[in-house]
């Protein structure tokens, strides 16, 4: 626990010191909602009779938390290229803790966006109570793991920090309008819905509406339970998978 503890310090202290990261990690989410979410509620909201800020709120808080942490560990490969993973790999501790609290470091990272967020949302007028707040940090907490070990997967199949910077763009940007972030995505023609389906940003942002919206509202996809057990499934597998590649590729370097 204690080297868990110690890795996700380091990646929160190297935060802190990284003003333009900071700027940029609060930038863009702010942006999507503050200009995106107001300009489309403005144009179609009342055509619609449904509030699509909150919409895109919910769904841009969602794919915040799950794309810092995807991204964060990019910064393994950074590691392995200064000789670092090496010196921690030789370490008497669990591969899997290693990793785990390489996410979770990243993860503390993305909660200052999630309640940077959350007050932006209360500036715009956004609703909440109380118990809706309580509820969505643990979902927020979720997300963020379940991001990390998305990352995992995806990084442990690169080379080196010039690869995942190239390669990173390509897997995020469609699951933008794949996880239905800005757009609905209910009534999908055939080959788009299977691409949804095959998304793993999907059901991060679907959790976080279950959150905010409640089971019986119509807007979640899925229902809480199902988006858990999905997200419980996949993160075991990318953890697995993704872990052991990239010990693999540091035993073959």
């Amino acid at each position: 626990m204690s080297a868990i503890l110690t890795l996700a310090h380091r990646d929160l202290i190297k935060l802190l010191r990284d003003r333009a990261r900071i700027v940029s990690d609060f930038a863009f989410p702010l942006i999507f909602i503050g200009i995106l979410g107001t300009s489309l509620q403005a144009g179609f909201g009342g055509a619609t009779s449904f509030n699509l800020l909150h919409f895109v709120f919910t769904g841009v808080l969602a794919q915040t938390i799950w794309q810092s942490t995807a991204l964060g560990v990019i910064s393994l490969l950074m590691d392995r290229e200064q000789d670092f993973s090496q010196e921690i790999f030789v370490s008497p501790i669990s591969r899997y803790s290693i990793i785990f609290g390489k996410i979770l470091g990243e993860s503390l990272v993305a909660f200052p966006q999630f309640i940077a967020i959350l007050l932006f949302g209360l500036i715009l007028g956004v609703p909440f109570t109380l118990e809706k707040i309580v509820a969505m940090i643990p979902a927020a907490l979720i997300i963020a793991v379940y991001g990390g070990a998305f990352g995992v997967l995806v990084l442990s199949r690169l080379d080196n920090q010039r690869q995942a910077n190239q390669i990173f763009p390509f897997v995020m940007l469609p699951q933008f309008f794949l996880a239905g972030i800005f757009n609905p995505i209910q009534n999908l023609p055939p080959f788009l819905d299977i691409l949804t389906k095959i998304a793993p940003m999907r059901y991060a942002v679907d959790l976080m509406r279950d959150i905010y919206y409640g089971g019986g509202s119509g807007v979640p996809i899925f229902d809480l339970p199902t988006n858990l057990l999905v997200i419980g499934v996949e993160f075991a597998l990318f953890m697995v998978i993704g872990t052991a590649g990239f010990v693999r590729a540091e035993r073959n370097r």
